[in-house]
């Protein structure tokens, strides 16, 4: 997994004066939890932006500039409920034999059997949580749709790899191909005219084929 390095300084004070000091000059009071002892420091709000305004995760290099560097990950981001401005952010410290709990996008693959038949790609779970060892943490989870028909789903089973462990349920959907108004229908060597879905519209987190590439990210 990449990983972002943030320049910090410590924070002596960690009052509610000092913490609004620091704000009003564009600074992010931080905490990193996990070690021997919580380390309060400051950074340039623009230092994050490539941390939090980004679909991708990151490992994150802390620089103390003091020689010392702590290693984390993301745990807990606020923001101001008007303007969006990050107010705290909380990390948590990892080191190389111990696992790390995080969310890890899903990138779908491929053009399926179903969508090229007028089915339509419903993506489920746009992130799964795993765990594992800081180096086996995956920048996305990769998922191939291309032999998936209409009516067929996508269970996390089907991504299981030895670098980590998934923490959902076996029965947890990641995509399916849903029938739609135009969708051929597959029986066996036989294609029919499908009926329909359910209520005949196509919901928001639904890709109709038309809009399916052969690589789509997420």
């Amino acid at each position: 997994m990449k990983s972002i390095t943030i320049n910090g300084l410590k924070r002596e004070s960690v009052g509610k004066v000092a913490t609004r000091t620091l704000r009003n000059a564009g600074k992010v009071p931080c905490v990193v939890y996990g070690g021997d002892e919580p380390i309060h420091f400051s950074a340039d709000e623009l230092a994050f932006s490539k941390l939090v305004y980004t679909p991708d995760v990151h490992t994150v290099v802390v620089d103390l500039g003091d020689g010392k560097n702590v290693s984390c990950i993301l745990q807990d981001i606020q923001f101001h409920p008007v303007t969006d401005r990050i107010l705290h952010i909380d990390f948590f410290q990892i080191t190389d034999d111990k696992e790390v709990t995080m969310e890890i996008p899903v990138r779908i693959v491929g053009t399926s059997r179903g969508v090229r038949n007028g089915g339509v790609l419903r993506i489920v779970s746009r992130k799964l949580r795993i765990k594992a060892i800081p180096e086996n943490l995956p920048d996305f989870i990769e998922v191939d749709i291309s032999e998936m028909k209409i009516g067929a789903k996508k269970y996390v089973t089907s991504i299981e790899n030895e670098d980590f462990t998934i923490l959902h349920t076996d029965n947890t959907v990641i995509c399916q191909i849903r029938t739609s108004r135009t969708a051929i229908v597959e029986l066996g060597d036989e294609e029919e005219e499908g009926e329909e879905g359910e209520d005949g519209e196509v919901a928001a987190d639904e890709v109709p084929a038309t809009e399916v590439n052969d690589e789509a990210a997420v």
